[in-house]
């Protein structure tokens, strides 16, 4: 059956690429449709993503014309229209976030230092990039305990499908 113009999934989509667009004009600096090829992950994260960077490269691949470090908003459009239609780049449930948390959190007191989580996020596994942990520090740290609360932190995360 022929999807009528003005429909629910017509909405749908309008909606996604509102989103995306938004998302994308956050990081585009000059105004011109363009943003720097290293800022596609933090875009991606802004709309309910988790890609690995893997799966980033792959995407980059898909929407990068030619390795020039920038991506154009036309070509990013329907790439990323479609992995948010396509649900791809699930995130990480809320109970999996925090048994990860809780495995890091030697005291079991619901919290990591600085430190602690500096060393783990950029020395184990995929490691945040500079930028990356500072952007998160912003937001996850009790600024007058400079400590991380993990229960907090993921509350704040989550994206509710409902």
């Amino acid at each position: 059956m022929a999807v009528k113009e003005g429909s629910c999934e017509d909405h749908t989509v309008a909606e996604i690429e509102k989103n995306i667009i938004e998302a994308f004009e956050v990081f585009d600096h000059e105004c011109n449709n363009t943003v720097d090829a290293r800022e596609i992950g933090s875009i991606v994260r802004s709309l309910g993503c988790s890609p690995t960077e893997a799966e980033l490269h792959e995407l980059l691949s898909k929407v990068e014309e030619e390795p020039t470090g920038y991506i154009h908003l036309e070509k990013f459009l329907p790439v990323m229209t479609k992995v948010l239609l396509d649900r791809s780049y699930q995130p990480i449930p809320e109970d999996v976030l925090l048994h990860a948390f809780e495995a890091l959190d030697k005291n079991k007191c619901g919290c990591i230092t600085k430190e602690e989580l500096v060393k783990y996020l950029t020395e184990e596994g995929e490691p945040f990039t500079q930028e990356e942990m500072e952007d998160m520090l912003s937001t996850a740290l009790d600024p007058e305990t400079n400590t991380f609360h993990y229960r907090n932190y993921i509350s704040m995360m989550i994206v509710d499908e409902s």
